[in-house]
């Protein structure tokens, strides 16, 4: 394994939110694995922010094809000479920029909430059993931050909790600290608008009108 991909481990460790952690990756995993096009998704993230570049997710992670189908139902990183037969892949997906694909899997609880896709052109080398060993690895380490960062906050105990996506449940974490709105936007690199509409959609789940209800609303706190 290389020195980048360990440095690209470090980088994930050192992560403090999603949108970190999608930079950590995006900015070095092309150059990485060699590839022309690549893209993390990860469910439940609102960080479709101002800031960060969020690409489209390219085929091979969608269900209705055999790479996709196996990440899915097995939890594990292929690419599509593994599970088809020479020129196969063609047939399915004729574009120029996907001759070859690879898709890995990021997990947590138990499902799949993401996936990391690699994609490489015409003309360029399919990818090999060396290419797999390093995705698996990635999406390890991947999947191990991701569980950590969307583990529930300590700070609050109430079952409307669940009501939450783990990304307002961060903008509460930081709300109960007493961080301002554009705080809150500069430790998640988004706008302090999008702090302002998340809070607004936070309040109508939870049936409150102020912050201060909220916090003492998720932390099971009689006012």
């Amino acid at each position: 394994m290389v020195s980048s991909l360990h440095s690209l481990f470090d980088a994930i460790a050192k992560a403090n939110n999603e949108q970190e952690l999608r930079l950590a990756v995006t900015n070095t995993v092309g150059e990485h694995f060699g590839v022309e096009r690549w893209g993390l998704y990860l469910c439940d993230d609102l960080s479709t922010a101002e800031n960060v570049e969020v690409q489209k997710i390219p085929e091979v992670c969608l269900e209705g094809n055999p790479v996709g189908r196996y990440v899915v139902e097995r939890h594990a990183p292929a690419h599509e000479q593994l599970i088809l037969a020479p020129g196969d892949w063609q047939d399915i997906c004729p574009r120029h920029d996907h001759a070859h694909v690879m898709s890995g899997p990021i997990v947590c609880d138990g499902r799949l909430v993401g996936t990391l896709n690699l994609a490489r052109a015409d003309g360029h080398p399919p990818f090999d059993a060396n290419d797999l060993a390093d995705l698996s690895a990635l999406c390890l380490h991947l999947s191990a931050k991701l569980a950590t960062l969307r583990a529930k906050p300590k700070t609050f105990n109430s079952p409307l909790v669940g009501r939450l996506t783990p990304r307002e449940l961060e903008i509460a974490e930081l709300v109960a600290q007493g961080l301002t709105n554009g705080e809150i936007g500069e430790k998640l690199f988004i706008t302090q608008n999008s702090v302002k509409q998340a809070l607004k959609r936070m309040f109508r789940k939870l049936g409150v009108s102020a912050r201060a209800e909220m916090v003492a609303k998720l932390q099971d706190v009689i006012l």
